[in-house]
């Protein structure tokens, strides 16, 4: 429904069909408008041949407003505006014109605070040919009151639409013969309605009027009385039912007038002959009616002789016997030659199968007895001449071939149309095919002889190719040929009917054709897809377009779209995620099975969307739609007629762009030995809802390009790991990773000592949940915290002799740490060993602690390593069962320390490292030997041993002969 104050605009209802230069009103109306109560209206066009082009015409308030082609018409008041009221209007054209053909918009300009409702409406109008006829042969005719008039009017009409007639005649009477006066008239119910002044002689059956024929209507007058005396004229009107259910008159024609004079009764004896036809062609009919005009003439006695050319034909007397001429006599029997009384006054000769010798002047003498038989003549006279002109035998046969499917799609139905006119005996109708741009013979289609028989081409015999095509007469004059059933573009082409008419021995052919083109269902057929955006984040949805084109409109045929994905990177031929059947089955494929769940499909007038909700990795990849179409009108469905892939269309799925900012400034904590401290880790920005994983790194000292060591990660779950480097218990004690606050993370060094110096820093992934799982939208590293101790001013006396000793594999051997001088009996010492590495990283191998405990940040080196301290100042390391995995640079870190008081830490009093010592692994014995032996210098000399033995052998036999000679 609609709401109040919602503007409605409402035009005539189409489509209309209206004639040829008639008079054309459309009425306009709006309502719910706001505004004044006067409103304006504008009309346009829109033409066939530029559907989407509007042509102004003209306006109520805009006199510049017609397109040119319109000006001179509106301008003339050939088109114009007629306000009924306010909002009502009505659109004449006073003469339509075959371009006033099209599609009518009537707007109305807006006059309310807003927008809202309809400001247009559109209607389509066709302009059709005007073929109502109407005929009746001027006379003068003079009658005594009470005689009989009889009146004939030939209507026809050949419009191709459903239309109904009305036949009336009328009278002008008066002064000038202004005035009008209905008769009686067959309205287009079939009703018969009198005038006025009729309306009872009509109920006493004095005044009649009555269909002959087909298009023959006679109006009968049984005693003409004064008021009858007058112009009488036929008026027809064609009517045809528009979509609003009302009829409307779509054209009218008069006839010529018939002048009527009523005289009163005496012994007047008129005569008149006319003939239905007076110019024939050998084989029409002629029919010739002799009126006699007298008083009273029902009471009185005619005798009518019929004269050809000054001679007798034949006589009727008062009682209506004939007489022939024995020159006719045989003609009478054969039914060539029919006489008849039709009644008192009107007499009819008809001639079947005129001829030549039928040409002539003809008389009607008519005279007037006292009794029948009565050979004494009261008066006579003699009718005027009607000259009748027999032309030699011709075919008035005309043709007119057409089609009512000018351009089909393959698949549809054929319907050809072959309307026969003028022709006056059986006819046969032979259909032929030309097919298009095949020069050669015509292909006969089928054919139907004059007794009706039917006879089919040999091409379309097989009813099962293009179905059981039938030729019949559809009426009177038109034959219809329906193929059910066309295979392809080979059935289009020039299509011909040739009607041949047989008479007397001779016949007549006429031909006519008309072209039909027959579209493949593939002609035109493309389908195109596009998508709005074609990289898509994480989660959010998408939507794929596959936009379908083709020369025929695409909602008459059944037609199926097939949705393929091919994922990124490809893994080979396209898959078929989903295909939607015409019936609206929908078949889902077996590659992207969680589609179903999340996928949309919806189909437009030329169009069809899918819809995926929340992406994901696995929606990645390049996506296309297949259309199929298959001929209407065939099930079940089978291999479809055509077939066409779209472009192919990339999507990309990405992850949220990543916010996350982490905090760069640089900074440095220093710290007394043993002390506990924090290093910190700020998140300055990440994207809502983020999880954090944080791994905390340490830059060892110098060398500057040392290898970061990994210190602990806590992931994005809280779940902790350690690095190959703290991965000892000692370690993971000391180092711990805290949440402080959702944005703050610290590393927590308890217990540092000197070998914890270094660089420190944090690197943060930001994770995400979308969808399907957790997703990393990127990391960022923090600035460097230099941990730093603060050395107590006192050293230790350490010895600082760098050394460089060599110990065999599977030896012991001892590494030096000595302190110079006894440490004072209120002191503690602590130690630690340390080998550095490649990596210039510094690895701890054994702690002593100030109360003598000894730890193993390494358990597998635990039964290795062994701290003998013969004296407190010794801290020497032994090293049992040497492997070669154990050659390196070692140190000690000592550091003193003191407790001021009872319960007090202790506090550090100094430290100090200790010189290096560079240690050297050497092969066992053994081990030795055999390198030796296997060194490519032995084996080389071993292999040529024997030839050098020759040589020198060959040398000694030469030396010996020569001295020999000597």
């Amino acid at each position: 429904g609609l709401s109040t104050g919602q503007r409605v605009v409402t035009i005539q209802k189409g489509p209309l069909y209206r004639v040829r230069g008639s008079h054309v009103t459309l009425w306009c109306k709006v309502s719910g408008y706001q505004g004044p109560a006067e409103q304006n209206f504008q009309w346009s066009i829109y033409l066939p041949s530029a559907p989407e082009r509007e042509v102004q015409i003209v306006s109520t308030v805009d006199p510049s407003f017609p397109y040119a082609i319109y000006t001179q018409r509106v301008r003339s008041r050939g088109i114009y505006v007629e306000r009924v009221q306010g909002d009502a209007v009505l659109l004449h054209i006073t003469e339509l014109q075959d371009r006033d053909a099209g599609e009518y918009e009537c707007h109305t300009p807006n006059t309310d605070e807003r927008y809202f409702g309809s400001y247009s409406a559109k209607m389509n109008l066709s302009v059709i040919a005007d073929t109502l006829s109407a005929s009746m042969a001027p006379q003068d005719l003079t009658r005594a009151k009470g005689e009989a008039v009889e009146l004939t009017c030939e209507v026809s009409k050949s419009t191709p639409q459903h239309t109904h007639l009305s036949v009336g005649w009328y009278r002008l009477q008066g002064a000038g013969e202004s005035h009008t006066e209905e008769v009686l008239t067959l309205s287009k119910d079939f009703i018969l309605r009198p005038g006025p002044s009729y309306a009872r002689r009509f109920l006493e059956g004095d005044v009649r009027l009555n269909k002959i024929g087909n298009t023959t209507y006679k109006l009968s007058i049984g005693g003409v009385e004064p008021s009858d005396q007058g112009q009488l004229y036929c008026e027809a009107a064609e009517w045809m039912e528009d979509p609003d259910e009302t009829w409307k008159d779509i054209s009218r024609k008069q006839t010529g007038r018939t002048s009527l004079a009523v005289t009163s009764q005496g012994r007047d004896l008129s005569v008149d002959i006319a003939a239905v036809e007076s110019s024939l062609s050998e084989g029409d009919t002629l029919q010739l009616q002799c009126m006699v005009g007298a008083q009273k003439s029902s009471s009185r006695h005619f005798q009518v002789l019929w004269l050809l050319n000054g001679v007798k034909v034949t006589s009727v007397d008062p009682h209506g016997v004939l007489i022939w001429e024995d020159k006719y006599e045989e003609r009478a029997k054969l039914g060539q030659l029919r006489a008849f009384k039709q009644s008192n006054t009107v007499y009819v000769l008809t001639v079947c199968e005129v001829g030549l010798k039928d040409n002539g002047t003809y008389h009607c003498s008519v005279t007037e007895v006292k009794t029948p038989g009565d050979f004494h003549s009261i008066q006579t006279n003699v009718s005027s001449g009607i000259q009748v002109h027999v032309k030699p035998i011709e075919s008035r046969m005309r043709l007119s071939v057409s089609t009512s499917t000018p351009q089909v799609l393959a698949g549809d139905a054929l319907i050809l149309l072959c309307e026969v006119q003028g022709a006056t005996s059986p006819v046969s109708v032979q259909w032929w095919h030309l097919p298009p741009q095949q020069p050669g013979p015509r292909v006969p289609v089928a054919t139907m002889e004059r007794d009706g028989t039917l006879r089919l081409g040999s091409t379309y015999q097989d009813g099962g190719t293009r179905g059981n095509l039938w030729l019949k007469k559809a009426s009177s004059d038109t034959f219809t040929l329906v193929i059910p059933n066309t295979l392809d573009e080979s059935d289009g082409g020039q299509y011909g009917c040739e009607v041949t008419e047989w008479s007397r021995g001779q016949r007549w052919t006429e031909q006519g054709e008309t072209a039909v083109t027959v579209n493949s269902m593939g002609l035109g057929l493309h389908a195109t897809l596009r998508s709005r955006i074609a990289t898509i984040i994480y989660g959010q949805s998408f939507e794929l377009v596959c936009q379908v084109s083709a020369n025929y409109t695409l909602e008459e045929v059944p037609v199926s779209v097939r949705w393929l994905f091919q994922p990124s990177p490809p893994t080979g031929s396209y898959h078929n995620m989903v295909q939607v059947f015409p019936s609206g089955t929908v078949a889902w494929g077996a590659a992207q099975p969680h589609l179903q769940e999340k996928a949309q499909l919806t189909k437009a007038t030329s169009s069809f969307r899918l819809r995926i909700h929340s992406a994901t990795a696995a929606d990645e990849g390049t996506y296309q739609c297949e259309v199929e179409v298959w001929r209407r009108n065939t099930l079940p469905l089978g291999q479809p007629a055509a077939t066409s892939r779209s472009n192919a269309v990339g999507i990309k799925v990405v992850l949220p762009e990543s916010k996350l900012q982490v905090a760069m400034e640089e900074s440095s904590v220093e710290i007394a030995g043993g002390a506990d401290t924090a290093i910190e880790c700020r998140i300055v920005s990440a994207q809502n809802n983020s999880q954090f994983a944080v791994t905390w790194y340490l830059l060892p000292p110098p060398p500057a390009d040392a290898t970061p060591l990994q210190i602990v990660r806590a992931d994005y779950s809280s779940i902790v790991k350690y690095g190959a480097e703290f991965s000892s218990p000692t370690q993971k004690s000391r180092f711990l990773s805290q949440r402080v606050s959702s944005n703050v993370f610290w590393l927590r060094i308890l217990s540092a000592n000197p070998g914890d110096q270094g660089r420190y820093y944090c690197v943060v992934e930001e994770w995400l949940w979308l969808v399907d799982g957790w997703y990393k939208l990127g990391e960022g590293a923090s600035g460097r915290t230099t941990l730093e101790f603060k050395l107590p001013e006192r050293e230790l006396q350490l010895e600082k002799t760098n050394r460089s000793i060599s110990a065999r594999e599977g030896e012991e051997v001892t590494l030096r740490c000595l302190l110079q001088g006894a440490p004072s009996p209120a002191t503690h010492l602590s130690a630690t060993w340390f080998r550095r590495e490649e990596s210039g990283h510094a690895r701890p191998l054994l702690t002593l602690r100030c109360d003598g405990a000894v730890e193993y940040p390494w358990e597998s080196l635990a039964r290795r390593l062994h701290l003998r301290r013969p004296t407190a100042g010794d801290i020497s390391l032994t090293l049992r069962s040497v492997e070669e995995g154990d050659a390196g640079l070692y140190y000690c870190q000592v550091q003193e320390w003191q407790q001021q008081s009872e319960g007090k830490d202790r506090t550090l009093q100094a430290s100090a490292r200790s010189g290096y010592t560079q240690l050297t692994t050497i092969p066992p014995e053994s081990t030795a030997l055999s390198r030796i032996c296997s060194s490519p210098l032995l084996l080389n000399f071993i292999l040529y041993l024997p030839l050098v033995l020759i040589l020198l052998l060959a040398l000694a036999v030469f030396c010996w002969y020569f001295k020999f000679r000597k």
